[in-house]
């Protein structure tokens, strides 16, 4: 489902953000990627997910060829992951609801259908009430909590996520974690960023480790 062959990543300086990556995930896998500020997982994770290119070596996901992929095939491959920013990236002109809803209007969903299952993911995250309220009103864990919503609304076969819970408190990070388990129980590919050791520690899954640009992995 995702793997990365003697995957280079070099910025001009030089800078070398990812030096030689070797990793496999597969379908159904729920994975923590860890390590510290500037040791390269938001960079590795927007080669993930099309947003930047490799320096050499080649990256596979969901059947694309991230390293050959051409300009018309990315909206293509988007709609088969899920991706949770960092910075959210919500539309500030567009109410919580609104947002959700862009990855099904991409698609051509119809709008009761859109309707229907951007109220159900809506629950699921805790936000049904903050449906028609626009993100600069709402909490950065409310606006969290919606950007996850965006990268699930289409049910997508794997889910990107770059720090999911760090805006959050402990309780709510929790239930986070549990709904991107439900998920990956139910067959999406769950790749996770974190600096939460303890709550890496507590879910007891699979972990890789980036440092200096490199892999290691481990259990913590």
């Amino acid at each position: 489902m995702i793997e990365f062959s003697h995957v280079y990543k070099t910025y001009p300086g030089p800078t070398h953000a990812l030096r030689d990556v070797e990793l496999r995930v597969e379908k159904g896998e729920f994975v923590f990627l860890t390590g510290p500020s500037g040791a390269g997982k938001t960079t590795l994770f927007k080669m993930l997910s099309a947003y930047d290119k490799v320096t050499s070596g080649q990256i596979m996901v969901a059947g694309f060829d991230l390293t050959k992929i051409q300009e018309y095939e990315i909206p293509i491959f988007r709609r088969k992951i899920g991706v949770v920013f960092q910075d959210f990236k919500l539309l500030k002109d567009r109410t919580i609801a609104e947002n959700v809803a862009i990855p099904l209007m991409i698609r051509g969903d119809r709008p009761q259908s859109i309707e229907r299952r951007v109220r159900e993911v809506l629950d699921q995250v805790g936000l049904r009430d903050r449906a028609h309220t626009l993100p600069e009103f709402c909490s950065g864990g409310e606006q969290q909590r919606a950007a996850i919503a965006r990268a699930i609304v289409h049910q997508p076969g794997i889910l990107i996520a770059d720090e999911p819970t760090g805006n959050l408190d402990p309780k709510l990070a929790e239930e986070i974690m549990d709904l991107l388990e439900r998920l990956c129980a139910q067959g999406t590919t769950v790749f996770v960023a974190t600096h939460d050791h303890e709550l890496v520690k507590r879910r007891k899954k699979r972990v890789l480790s980036l440092f200096k640009g490199q892999i290691q992995e481990g259990f913590l």
